[in-house]
């Protein structure tokens, strides 16, 4: 069963397999200890630190591994933000963060601190400039991600940090998703990562925080990980993400032209096969194995269920996709279309047969799930029209309020409008993203007493 999933968790590499077993044997002792378990476990923890510093590009001793990823990131956003709280409490975040970035800045608005959250592109980058308008005299930290967890689009870490770096501001670099394929570009001064982004094992991440930037941990620590990671080292996994960094990188050169031309395909085809789809993120500077797209008239939860019925495990930011019904926090940044959302990244090894038999089966089941929703597959012939005409969605979720939209729009003649009052935060993204792939004018968001009112103009 192919898994396109590799950007929630790549499959375990064989040499982290191999090395963790190895670990298993070899470093179950205390590295604290003097005696001779205890020397050997030491020098396992030290070789994979450097082994991971390499691979980071920071030295030995500014790298921490902390129990996943996400413990990275809070404790680096937190400890920086301490350490740098007389010249005070301002954070600069981008609005497409990971969900751990958005979380830490939510705490430290409720803690009194301001946070800036900067908007995006439509690819889904910010503007370098843009961002560095952000900073302020007060900012002590700012943080920007290497490259989307959902889209896959690169940021301009580079020429943030310059800006970064010219205002006195520390950055620091979720690089989660893009470790496996190089080092993150100069001028960050913290970065955290995840193993089981890269095919390491779950429940260890890394943390780097440069010498000269101020950093205070938070909370209980202990003599261990430089008091920025208490407690008992889980040294077999760091051991085995240390191996799987270090060899998904001799891999990363080759592995990343095949799975970009195998993306490339994906990005060029789905268009072709399937109507109505928005192929979103940068389509230049991006991961070479993500690829997101939306489709129209599509129940995202729907449509995931017929893949994984078809053997394809992928995922999707679709707000019927989860609980909250409301779109992924990154495609809403971006303004783009959100139902129907399909995330492919492909891991490593990924056969071109297997993109070639994804492609042969989705149009299909799109198909399939639009014909269960009754979605049009015309815009509908103009009756006796009125000049305006007022579609009730309350209470109807993702995408039965853009589908009954298609079926009205011929209602109400040339130059007319149609209101759709619509309770669903997706109608907010899926209504303009409508429009502009309908050609018609998405004319604005008017208050309602329940939800909203989109207003949308006939054009054509």
């Amino acid at each position: 069963m192919p898994y396109f999933d590799a950007a929630s968790a790549a499959p375990l590499h064989p040499v982290a397999r191999q090395a963790l077993l190895a670990a298993l044997d070899e470093g179950w002792a205390d590295p604290a200890r003097l005696y001779r378990e205890g020397r050997r476990a030491r020098l396992l923890l030290d070789a994979a630190r450097e082994a991971a510093a390499e691979a980071v590009g920071c030295r030995p001793d500014e790298l921490t591994f902390t129990p996943s990823g996400t413990r990275a990131v809070h404790s680096g956003i937190s400890g920086a933000l301490a350490g740098r709280r007389r010249v005070g409490r301002h954070l600069v975040v981008s609005a497409v963060e990971h969900s751990s970035v958005l979380h830490a800045a939510a705490d430290h608005e409720d803690r009194d601190g301001t946070v800036t959250r900067v908007p995006v592109e439509r690819t889904g980058a910010v503007d370098a400039g843009t961002f560095g308008q952000a900073l302020r005299e007060d900012t002590a930290l700012a943080c920007l991600q290497s490259a989307s967890h959902e889209v896959g689009t690169e940021q301009p870490v580079a020429e943030v940090a310059g800006l970064c770096g010219a205002a006195g501001v520390p950055l620091l670099v979720d690089a989660a998703q893009s470790l496996a394929w190089g080092p993150v570009p100069e001028g960050w001064s913290l970065l955290a990562g995840s193993a089981h982004k890269w095919g390491g094992p779950a429940g260890v991440g890394l943390l780097a925080v440069r010498k000269g930037v101020r950093f205070a941990p938070q909370g209980p620590s202990d003599e261990r990980e430089s008091g920025r990671a208490p407690g008992f080292e889980n040294l077999p996994a760091i051991v085995a993400a240390a191996a799987s960094l270090r060899a998904v990188r001799a891999e990363a050169a080759a592995e990343s032209v095949r799975l970009r031309a195998l993306v490339d395909r994906i990005r060029t085809r789905v268009p072709e096969l399937v109507p109505d789809v928005e192929v979103v993120g940068d389509p230049v500077r991006r991961l070479p194995h993500l690829v997101t797209f939306s489709c129209l008239y599509v129940d995202g939860e729907t449509l995931l269920q017929e893949l994984d019925r078809a053997g394809f495990s992928v995922s999707s930011g679709s707000s019927c996709t989860s609980s909250t019904l409301t779109p992924s926090h990154v495609l809403r940044a971006m303004g783009v279309l959100s139902e129907g959302n399909v995330r492919v990244s492909l891991p490593p090894g990924t056969a071109d047969e297997d993109v070639d038999r994804f492609l042969a089966v989705l149009p299909d089941l799109v198909a399939g799930v639009r014909e269960k929703l009754d979605a049009p597959a015309a815009p509908a012939a103009s009756p006796a029209p009125d000049d305006s005409l007022v579609l009730d969605a309350l209470g109807k979720r993702c995408p039965v309020p853009v589908i009954e939209l298609a079926k009205v729009i011929g209602g109400v003649p040339v130059g007319g409008t149609v209101t759709v009052l619509s309770d669903d935060e997706a109608a907010r993204l899926d209504i303009p993203a409508w429009c502009a792939m309908r050609e018609q004018e998405y004319v604005g968001e008017e208050p309602a007493d329940r939800g909203a009112a989109y207003v949308v103009r006939r054009l054509s």
